[in-house]
């Protein structure tokens, strides 16, 4: 499939991925908690290897078996919990499992720098999986499944990224970040604010899950946020010299490539949810 794609340049590769890649997603959320579980499941694991092996790149050493496992545990358990498959007590086990990676570490014989390695094995723990896990808050929201809200901040994201291309592409002059990332703009920003917050009004006049303000609210949030994730993903790619974390989905790169809003929008929009019922 990513040979046939290939033929084509590279904004119809964007388009086709992109919608292969929203009909899977969606239709994993919509068909049931299970679907949803084990497609971020996959996600939450391809997206965490791919950070592990960038920072390979830069010569480093994380534990990609265990750092993976230990951020798929840490996703499950809070999915099993939210659901009401697991007493909450299970958390408990989440600190003995993370503490493993010190005990491992103590037999690599050819790691030189064994700290700063077990620092990038917890930041992939912490800038990966952490954030998939916190989804669970919004399906769980109101202590059953309901896809209404990750949804609805699937599609303000994508309206957010979209609206921030075709803006940049077209009316881009003003640097945004350059000394990080010199082809974002302050129109694409405009671009992608405009089209998130139509989004968020589609959302909030066909869903009842939460208040059209807090709708509102979860597109500023991804705004700000989504665009600051973009921008240290960059930032990451930029200190160990690659273009993109990954060439797996064509058209866009790799996993992190692709959801690097969603990992720094998802910490503040759970945050939100909680704090603002």
């Amino acid at each position: 499939m990513i040979s046939n794609l290939n033929k084509y340049n590279n904004l119809t590769q964007r388009i086709i991925a992109a919608l292969l890649g929203v009909a899977i997603i969606l239709s994993a959320i919509v068909y049931s908690e299970w679907t949803y579980f084990a497609v971020f499941f996959i996600l939450c694991a391809m997206t965490q290897l791919e950070f592990y092996k960038l920072v390979g790149l830069d010569g480093m050493l994380p534990l990609k078996f265990w750092g993976t496992i230990t951020g798929l545990s840490i996703y499950s358990i809070t999915f099993l919990v939210h659901a009401e498959h697991l007493d909450p007590r299970i958390y408990f086990a989440i600190a003995p499992i993370a503490s493993t990676v010190y005990f491992v570490k103590l037999y690599k014989k050819n790691d030189k720098k064994p700290f700063t390695n077990i620092a990038y094995t917890f930041l992939g723990i912490i800038y990966v999986a952490v954030p998939f896990a916190l989804l669970h808050i919004a399906v769980f929201y109101n202590d059953s499944y309901s896809f209404q809200i990750i949804i609805g901040a699937l599609f303000i994201q994508w309206a957010s990224d979209t609206g921030a291309y075709f803006a940049g592409v077209k009316f881009g002059k003003r640097k945004l970040f350059e000394r990080i990332s010199p082809k974002k703009t302050w129109e694409g920003a405009l671009g992608g604010t405009i089209l998130a917050f139509v989004f968020a009004i589609i959302m909030a006049a066909n869903f009842d899950e939460i208040a059209d303000w807090q709708w509102l609210c979860i597109a500023g949030i991804i705004v700000i946020a989504g665009t600051y994730g973009d921008l240290v993903e960059s930032l990451f790619k930029r200190s160990i010299e690659v273009k993109d974390s990954g060439s797996i989905i064509p058209g866009h790169g790799g996993f992190l490539d692709r959801f690097d809003g969603l990992l720094l929008s998802a910490p503040f929009i759970s945050a939100f949810l909680m704090l603002f019922e």
